[in-house]
């Protein structure tokens, strides 16, 4: 597209200044003390998506948090493309990890970044990726360049599993209409390896308490005589998986999919070093199911890990006490065809099975989605991979993602389209993490690069 470069270098102060500016409000979906900020989140996101062009914008409400969608319809005879984003956040815990503050961002240097980085939650997840497409638009509506249709639908509750999107959904199918989804909230292989999140996995997150005896005791008086919830919900965890690391409910891998050794070998050759992963996570060995490699494990296979464990007393100092109750937060990742309903049975079944009679369980799930595969061969990844190949000089690379975006696959059941996942993070930004960053090269890149998805989009589909 003309000029697009020269737009972004007059315009780049400006772009990292409003960036900048959303990433201050603390837009935490999960805890409602930030009600107020969400919904300023919201606000934000409606005034930047007008100044970028859209002819129509509203915040929809729902029975959580609003929806923000916008429009411009230049032609009902061209195609529309429909973006997704989020504008909420994770929490920022566990704060003493971060180098800075979480909603203050700071810009610095790194080795990965020597141009930069934003420093803050939500910089790469997904506040910055979604920025990008609302400075594509702002490029293509101010230069006269947008070829097709564009709608805009950004929802608030993405990191709480997005309880009120599918309702949003069924009800505006006629609003939401397109021909094509586009959604940056994945990554890609290195900055100067681009590719194109061709899969994404399931989830099933469920939180279980095991309870003991009617109160807490003291560990001298009842030690040894009465269960201990907390040395069974350790017991019962560790039992969930083999010497090989294989998940040992019953019936959990009927319907994963096998993939072929040519698919293997195609996957293998993304460019890949394990020594320098292991540095980055400054460990010595990786750790996973046997007969898979790094990239299959996170990807192509499912997995079950324990988020988060807790009960007795943790405090300074000592208490020496038997707990009533302990407690686990625990995800699965599904891959294609796991249905995270079924799983999440199979799940509650086996985990109430396994428990001794001298302790209750209760399961309570929480939230989940399907996982997801596109292919490659559609005009949507056609495009992308040309919108590629002008910025990034080469072809990217089809990948599959560990990660999960449960409302894509409904997205293909409610609107019948296919989601084209252009991702421009990098593994190593943080997401969900303490000192989460995003690249200033990825963010403008990613500018540079959504405009061009529309241009060929547009021109594949006459």
């Amino acid at each position: 597209m003309n000029h697009i470069q020269s737009y972004i270098k007059a315009h780049k102060d400006r772009f990292l200044h409003e960036l900048i500016e959303l990433l201050k409000i603390p837009s935490i979906s999960a805890d409602s003390a930030y009600k107020d900020d969400v919904l300023n989140t919201a606000d934000a996101i409606k005034v930047s998506l007008e100044h970028a062009g859209c002819d129509t914008v509203e915040i929809c409400k729902t029975d959580g948090y609003p929806v923000v969608y916008g429009e411009k319809i230049i032609d009902k005879n061209l195609p529309t493309v429909l973006v997704y984003g989020h504008y909420d956040v994770q929490p920022p815990d566990p704060m003493d990890l971060w180098d800075s503050a979480p909603f203050d961002p700071v810009i610095k240097k790194t080795a990965l970044h020597p141009e930069g980085a934003i420093f803050a939650r939500g910089a790469c997840d997904d506040k910055g990726q979604l920025y990008m497409h609302v400075k594509a638009l702002e490029f293509m509506t101010s230069t006269n360049q947008l070829p097709c249709n564009v709608k805009f639908m950004i929802e608030g509750e993405e990191e709480v599993g997005s309880p009120n999107l599918g309702i949003f959904i069924k009800n505006n199918q006629e609003k939401l209409k397109n021909d094509v989804i586009l959604i940056s909230d994945t990554g890609m292989i290195a900055q100067d390896v681009p590719s194109i999140t061709t899969g994404l996995r399931g989830l099933s997150y469920v939180e279980v308490e095991v309870t003991g005896p009617n109160r807490d005791l003291h560990s001298g008086l009842y030690g040894g005589a009465v269960a201990n919830p907390i040395n069974i919900l350790t017991k019962m965890i560790a039992s969930l998986h083999d010497e090989n690391n294989h998940i040992t409910i019953p019936g959990f891998y009927n319907k994963v999919e096998e993939l072929s050794k040519d698919e293997r070998a195609e996957m293998a050759k993304a460019p890949f070093s394990l020594d320098a992963y292991k540095k980055a996570l400054d460990i010595n060995e990786v750790y996973g199911e046997t007969g898979y490699t790094t990239n299959e494990r996170n990807s192509i296979r499912p997995t079950l890990d324990v988020n988060g464990i807790w009960g007795g007393y943790t405090g300074e100092g000592a208490k020496t006490v038997i707990a009533s109750k302990a407690y686990a937060k625990i995800s699965m990742r599904l891959v294609p065809h796991q249905d995270w309903e079924d799983i999440t049975q199979l799940f509650q079944t086996h985990f109430e099975r396994i428990a001794p009679k001298s302790v209750t369980v209760k399961v309570t799930p929480h939230h989940g989605g399907q996982g997801y595969v596109t292919p490659i061969n559609s005009i949507g990844y056609q495009a992308a991979s040309k919108a590629y190949q002008d910025t990034f000089g080469k072809t990217p690379i089809p990948q599959r993602s560990g990660g999960s975006i449960p409302i894509v696959s409904l997205f293909e059941q409610e609107l019948k389209s296919k989601t084209i996942l252009m991702g421009f993070g990098l593994d190593s930004d943080a997401i969900h993490s303490p000192n989460e960053h995003f690249g200033i090269f990825n963010y403008m890149k990613g500018i540079e690069t959504i405009p061009l998805f529309y241009k060929y989009f547009t021109e594949l589909s006459k």
